[in-house]
């Protein structure tokens, strides 16, 4: 993003992308999706939503962290039916790779973004189409899964940069207990207060929302207990669809202590 203003995209809700299925398979996909989703997060876990009433109700960008692979479910599980939920990525080249992206690109709730295929303009006339059909989108705002309950790596602007572009408030969306999978273990949704888009979509604008959403989602998850590991079953189910860009958990553990440490350190040195 540059330090100018965007140039403007369409206004109608056709930025969305093409879709070939009927709009009443569509809407059982949909459906169906979110049913699937409600019982198998019911049967697995204790899923609770918090503090409901600061969800804005109209079209907005939640912005929310990422310890595993099953958090979109669980916020599919949990967060109102109404406006429909859309998700921002995965950040893949092809969505037909891999289990979890064909059940997410089958549910059609999500905007792809093929990071090595310069898809910004696209990504955002589809995050447009949807706000204007007067949808939610839901971000992950590290980019990537996080394997501290307590810990929060730096936001991206994407969130920041739709919210101001669309004119709608950014929602952190703090997720709880997912960073291991335990059966019958509570997980907590909880929703944070509303950030007003204030600003235009340029550099300073999204910088400031930026740092807004960082310390807001930052002290919502700092309060989050961490979880114990659990058996065989529930360490595999857990790592069963993660991918951790340092190759595996142990070693992104490390590197998150180091990040944290090194954080640490400028700040005291500052």
């Amino acid at each position: 993003m540059a330090g100018g203003d965007p140039a403007p995209v369409p206004s109608a809700p056709s930025g969305l992308p093409p879709d070939t299925i009927h709009p009443v398979r569509r809407w059982l996909r949909t459906t169906l999706s979110r049913i699937v989703a409600w019982v198998f997060c019911r049967a697995l876990f204790r899923p609770r939503l918090v503090d409901r009433d600061r969800l804005p109700g109209t079209p907005a960008i939640y912005c929310f962290n990422h310890l595993s692979w099953i958090d979109p479910f669980v916020l599919m599980a949990t967060l109102p039916f109404r406006p429909r939920l859309m998700f921002f990525g995965p950040k893949e080249e092809d969505m037909g790779v891999g289990g979890r992206n064909r059940l997410m690109a089958w549910t059609g709730a999500t905007i792809p973004y093929r990071p090595g295929k310069n898809d910004l303009l696209e990504a955002t006339r589809r995050v447009h189409g949807a706000i204007a059909a007067g949808r939610v989108v839901a971000i992950a705002g590290e980019g990537r899964i996080q394997p501290f309950e307590t810990h929060l790596r730096p936001l991206s602007e994407g969130a920041a940069y739709f919210a101001l572009r669309e004119r709608v408030p950014v929602v952190p969306i703090a997720i709880g207990g997912t960073s291991w999978f335990g059966f019958c273990r509570r997980v907590t949704v909880r929703i944070g207060d509303p950030i007003p888009p204030d600003g235009r979509p340029n550099r300073d604008g999204v910088d400031a929302l930026t740092a807004r959403c960082q310390a807001a989602l930052g002290a919502m998850v700092a309060a989050q207990p961490d979880v114990g590991r659990p058996g065989p079953f529930g360490r595999w189910l857990t790592e069963l669809f993660n991918e951790w860009p340092e190759g595996s958990r142990t070693e992104a553990e490390s590197a998150e202590r180091a990040r944290v440490a090194g954080s640490s350190g400028q700040a005291t040195a500052g």
